[in-house]
């Protein structure tokens, strides 16, 4: 499949700018040429990725030349569908280097891909549920199929001075583990929040000791590549649009097909059985990826999935990383060093100063000149004035904010405590402490003024006073 841009014009420019800068320009220009027509600055590419004009071209040409039906069928258009959708699933396999170990279970998105682990891992009394702090809540939720269950669960600590993993606890967590083949271990190969890389060599250190892996790789994904013949998870989550912003509504689970059978569905729909009786009250499930895709699935918006991967094989993911990693390091440097004039920082930034290890994403809060934390709503109307998209809050990462914010476990445990409910506005009032972020995130469509609009935003900062 050819999309309308020249490889052969890439070149690697100098050290004084950025990487690919002709090519991902002239990308743009081809691609994205609305964020310049309608003036938009997009900076949050980790809560969504944006989709190429030529992909919508392709998959709307597909779609009004053909006719599709529902592919629980053989009928001509029943094939038709299952033809596509076969190419997809092979498409995403071959793209993750996962043909010969892994099967494809396409789902609503990572959340759903998510669920169904919680919902079918083996959890009982004798299991134990390990997660790292530095996880969305759609792999926390999980916490409850075990709890539910009379499991066990724990949060393997972070460093709070640079977010990474405290090797030395995690290693003692993963040896502390109970004697029992139902251990899952979880978490992200990219925090969505810190935008750090987390050592993937934690699933074979995990697997040596019993443990079953499950890798949140929706950040990841978009901006790194991830080969499952290199690593071998046993679950593997993610969305679709994070990874090139369309079609939306479509995620996966991969399943080595070594575990496959270790998830015990604890129901069945339609499309999940060989056959059910009703006078008789028994049922068969199907024997691969189907048994876990529920009804019908989106099989008119499952084709744009090969359509996107073949995209950004065209880019190349290797250009995409150098080109993430050279946009997070420049921003860091040019914010990083931005200050009142007494001297105290614009900013404060969380994470690593080394950028080496992190993908296209900082978090951050702005401080006025006496060090006061600007709530985060304000910074926010600020940039949306300026038609630039961040994102503040807590990022469905509560581990990380509690961090960031100094929250205790005594602080939350009282509020739980005295409160039914609570909205944001409430909790900080109760802690005494701002909490929340800023969050950028650049992606393939970010250019240098993009990056220059956000500096000069920073900037307006400067001097300023917080009056509460």
């Amino acid at each position: 499949m050819k999309f309308p841009f020249a490889l052969n014009k890439v070149v690697v420019t100098g050290v004084d700018t950025l990487p690919f800068e002709s090519f991902f320009q002239e990308l743009r220009q081809k691609e994205y040429a609305r964020l310049d027509e309608t003036g938009n600055t997009y900076l949050d590419f980790t809560g969504g990725n944006l989709y190429a004009k030529s992909q919508l071209d392709i998959h709307q040409r597909m779609l009004r030349n053909n006719v599709f039906g529902n592919p629980h069928s053989t009928n001509p258009t029943s094939l038709a569908s299952t033809l596509l959708v076969t190419e997809a699933r092979k498409a995403v396999l071959r793209f993750f280097n996962a043909e010969d170990d892994y099967h494809c279970v396409f789902t609503p998105n990572a959340s759903g891909a998510l669920r169904i682990v919680g919902e079918s891992y083996p959890f009982s009394e004798k299991s134990h549920y390990l997660l790292l702090t530095d996880n969305h809540n759609s792999v926390n939720g999980i916490r409850e199929y075990c709890k539910n269950k009379g499991g066990k669960f724990e949060y393997g600590y972070l460093k709070a001075k640079d977010l990474n993993i405290d090797e030395q606890k995690l290693e003692e967590q993963l040896n502390a583990g109970p004697d029992s083949d139902v251990k899952l271990f979880a978490f992200p190969a990219q925090s969505n929040v810190s935008g750090i890389k987390h050592d993937l060599g934690w699933i074979e250190k995990a697997h040596q000791k019993g443990w079953d892996v499950l890798l949140d790789a929706a950040a990841f994904v978009p901006t790194s590549k991830l080969d499952l013949h290199q690593v071998k998870p046993d679950f593997v989550s993610m969305s679709f649009y994070k990874m090139f912003g369309y079609p939306t509504g479509i995620g996966c689970l991969l399943i080595k097909k070594s575990k496959f059978d270790k998830l015990q569905k604890p129901w069945f729909a339609g499309g999940t059985v060989q056959m059910v009786g009703v006078k008789a009250q028994k049922h068969w499930l199907v024997q691969d990826h189907e048994r876990f895709e529920d009804g019908t699935i989106n099989y008119l918006d499952i084709p744009a999935v090969k359509i996107g991967l073949d995209y950004l094989e065209e880019i190349g993911m290797h250009r995409i990383t150098d080109r993430i990693s050279a946009l997070s390091e420049f921003i860091y440097n040019e914010i990083s060093v931005l200050k009142h004039d007494n001297g105290k920082s614009i900013l404060q930034i969380y994470g690593p100063k080394d950028r080496k290890n992190v993908g296209g994403t900082l978090i951050m809060n702005f401080l006025d000149s006496a060090g006061n934390t600007f709530p985060i709503d304000q910074v926010e109307h600020k940039a949306n004035d300026k038609k630039i998209s961040i994102r503040t809050g807590c990022f469905c990462n509560p581990g990380l904010d509690e961090m960031n914010s100094d929250i205790t476990g005594e602080e939350l445990g009282q509020y739980f405590t005295q409160h039914a409910d609570g909205e944001f506005g409430d909790r900080i009032h109760f802690y005494g402490k701002l909490r929340g972020a800023t969050r950028i995130s650049v992606g393939l469509a970010t250019n240098k003024e993009d990056v220059q609009k956000f500096i000069d935003f920073v900037k307006t900062f400067k001097n300023t006073t917080f009056h509460n």
